[in-house]
């Protein structure tokens, strides 16, 4: 039996059958065990790594032959293609920026899983461990890999707030409740009392942030108008609008703002006048959309370059890491105004 809590070489090698000596080999990939370990006890090793997501103790590694001076750069979500560019770009200018800093390389990791495609931490194919530790990103993790990460010993960050996961999870992310929350407080300020709110309130961390900001100062005003997803068709959406009584909606993404307030002004509608909008974050290249949203702008590069700074401590001191907020700044734009008298039809 395997004891609980954080794996060890000498449990893999109790798992596989084999000596301690062996798995250190086979983790290694030494040229002196070429010819010395039989294919089919390097697969049991392996599959014994596989089966417990054991990732190699950092400390024991640093005795052995130093460090790599690498950092892996994991992304849940492929981090090149044009729709995604423009949100992954900023972090990934970051965490160079403080990998040069701190005269790191980095490597990034793209392994898939075979089944499903979806990118897993603990895939086969992975190459965490020639990486002295890893900063992560993506809008949605894996919840089994977090606590994972969490029960072993190999060094990461994550980029974004999450939520416990088995422990606390090291990470450097934007406060969205608090920008959400000082948004609301400005179209209240403004006059507004009847909201709507295009967006989940739940899934990832970043989703219920938005949300839970938005309840958190509905105080003194009402929400007339939940609609819990996205992508929906933009005549269908602004219609409910419309027939809720709503003079604002806040929308947590910005492709559904824009087809929504071309359809309004397709309807000879003014925006702010008739509608008023608000995005829950701001787009990388805004100046695309032809329209400047009232919105609040995500510290993309700071973040990623405090989680990569982050990162680099827990590898040199062996520290915990911490969970580290940034503020976001309120941008206003021109699609937020007072609502005019008699603006709902």
């Amino acid at each position: 039996m395997v004891k609980a809590g954080r794996l060890t070489q000498r449990d893999i090698a109790q798992l596989a059958g084999v000596s301690q000596a062996t798995v250190s080999l086979v983790l290694n990939d030494a040229k002196a065990a070429e010819g010395r370990i039989p294919d089919e006890t390097r697969e049991r090793v392996l599959k014994a790594i596989r089966d417990t997501g054991y990732v190699a103790d950092p400390i024991a590694r640093r005795m052995a032959k130093g460090l790599n001076r690498i950092l892996g750069v994991f992304t849940y979500e492929p981090a090149f293609p044009s729709a995604q560019a423009d949100f992954f770009l900023p972090f990934l200018l970051g965490i160079e920026e403080s990998a040069q800093e701190h005269r790191y390389d980095l490597l990034l990791l793209t392994g898939a899983a075979r089944t499903g495609g979806r990118r897993k931490i603990f895939d086969e194919n992975n190459r965490l461990r020639l990486a002295d530790g890893c900063v992560i990103l993506g809008r949605d993790f894996d919840r089994a890999e977090l606590k994972q990460l969490v029960k072993g010993d190999f060094p990461y960050v994550a980029v974004g707030r999450r939520a416990d996961a088995g422990g606390p999870v090291p990470y450097v992310g934007a406060d969205y409740a608090k920008a959400t929350a000082e948004l609301l407080e400005l179209a209240k300020a403004k006059g507004h009392s009847k909201f709507a709110y295009v967006g989940p309130s739940k899934g990832p961390e970043s989703s219920i942030d938005r949300w839970d900001g938005f309840n958190s100062r509905l105080d003194g005003a009402e929400l007339v108008l939940h609609i819990g997803t996205v992508g929906g068709p933009a005549a269908e959406v602004l219609a409910a609008i419309r027939a809720s009584g709503a003079t604002v909606v806040f929308f947590t993404e910005l492709a559904d703002a824009i087809v929504v307030e071309a359809a309004a002004r397709s309807q000879h509608l003014s925006v702010p006048g008739d509608l008023s909008i608000v995005v829950l974050g701001s787009h990388v290249r805004p100046a695309h959309t032809g329209t400047q949203f009232t919105t609040f702008s995500i510290p993309r590069e700071e973040m990623a370059r405090r989680a990569t700074a982050m990162l680099v401590e827990r590898i040199e001191t062996n520290s915990k890491g911490g969970q580290v907020l940034l503020p976001c700044e309120t941008a206003e734009g021109t699609t937020l105004g007072p609502p005019q008298t008699g603006s709902v039809k």
